[in-house]
C-alpha cells in the first residue's frame, strides 16, 4: 500500500533541512528531525515556519528551541551558527498567506460570504415551506376513491 502524500518524504521539499546534521552524539549524527522529535515539536510543521520567517529571525528561534537539548559535540555557544547553517538549508519560501494582513483578510472575507451563502439558503428553503404550506391551506387535496372499496361495490 503507497502512502499517501502529505506522509511521503520522498518529494519533501523540508528533506535538505532535516535530514542534516546537528552534531555528532554518542550513537552517530543528530539530525533535526531527530532533533526536533526529541523536543516535542512537529519536524515538518516547525520548517514549515521557519522557512516563512526571515533567515536571521528563523535562526534565531532554531536556536533558542535546540537549547533545550542535551550538549552533544557542540557547546551552547555553538547554537547560533550550527542554527544559521541548519535554516540556510530551508527552501526559500514566501511567509504564509495566513500569517499576513491580506491572508487573514482573505479568510475572514471567505467565512463571511459562506455563512451568507448559508443564510440566504436557510431563507429560501423557509420560504418554499411556506409557499407549499399555504398552497395546500387554500387547496386541499381531494381525496382519491379507495380502489379496494371500489372493487367491493
Amino acid at each position: 500500500m503507497a502512502l499517501r502524500p502529505q506522509f511521503s518524504l520522498i518529494h519533501s521539499e523540508f528533506n535538505d533541512f532535516l535530514f542534516a546534521p546537528v552534531g555528532e552524539e554518542e550513537h552517530g549524527p543528530l539530525t533535526v528531525l531527530s532533533a526536533l522529535t526529541r523536543l516535542g515539536v512537529d519536524p515538518w510543521r516547525e520548517a514549515a515556519r521557519l522557512s516563512g520567517l526571515p533567515r536571521a529571525a528563523a535562526a534565531q528561534a532554531l536556536a533558542a528551541t535546540m537549547a533545550g537539548l542535551p550538549t552533544g559535540d557542540w557547546k551552547a555557544a555553538d547554537l547560533s551558527a550550527i542554527a544559521a547553517r541548519l535554516v540556510a538549508r530551508l527552501p526559500e519560501c514566501i511567509a504564509p498567506a495566513a500569517a499576513s494582513p491580506q491572508g487573514a483578510r482573505r479568510r475572514d472575507e471567505k467565512a463571511k460570504s459562506r455563512v451568507a451563502i448559508g443564510l440566504i439558503c436557510v431563507v429560501v428553503a423557509a420560504a418554499a415551506f411556506l409557499a407549499m404550506s399555504h398552497f395546500r391551506a387554500e387547496h386541499p387535496s381531494e381525496s382519491a376513491p379507495n380502489p379496494i372499496s371500489s372493487m367491493q361495490r
